[in-house]
């Protein structure tokens, strides 16, 4: 009996033990979150909010929760650029990656336009066409059966 007891207070003390671990991690998970929340928050501005309201009142909503959408996602995709501590070869390095990264990003952004003016020209010219086969349809000559 005094050995199933000891187990019995051992098996205890590893409850309690997992459970203090288990809400020391949500705790700290929880933490964590609210910072990420309130760094977000104040990297938008303090302005944000009351801008946020008075466009709202003017448009409809619609577009000012996508407009707030696309500002949080920003918001979680910019890193802060950390240069304080590096040498000058390495902010070198880091100056070439960045301006590789901007050219990436230009070059994207010219593809998308281009292929934006391909798209819209081939709107235009259906439309056209469209139009052009309307005006032979044979609507009329269908009226004309039926008297």
């Amino acid at each position: 009996q005094r050995v199933r007891a000891e187990k019995e207070k051992e098996r205890q003390a590893r409850r309690e033990e997992e459970r203090r671990m288990k809400e020391e991690a949500d705790a700290k998970k929880k933490s964590d979150e609210e910072a990420k929340k309130k760094s977000a928050l104040s990297s938008m501005g303090s302005n944000y909010s009351s801008h946020l309201q008075r466009a709202d009142q003017k448009r409809g909503g619609k577009k000012e929760t996508e407009r707030e959408k696309k500002k949080k996602i920003l918001a979680a995709r910019r890193k802060p650029l950390n240069i304080d501590h590096l040498s000058e070869d390495k902010l070198k390095d880091k100056i070439n990656e960045l301006n590789d990264w901007m050219r990436q990003l230009e070059s994207e952004k010219f593809d998308h336009m281009e292929k934006l003016k391909l798209q819209k020209y081939e709107v235009t010219r259906l439309r056209r066409r469209v139009e052009e086969l309307s005006k032979f349809s044979k609507k009329g000559a269908a009226a004309r059966r039926r008297k």
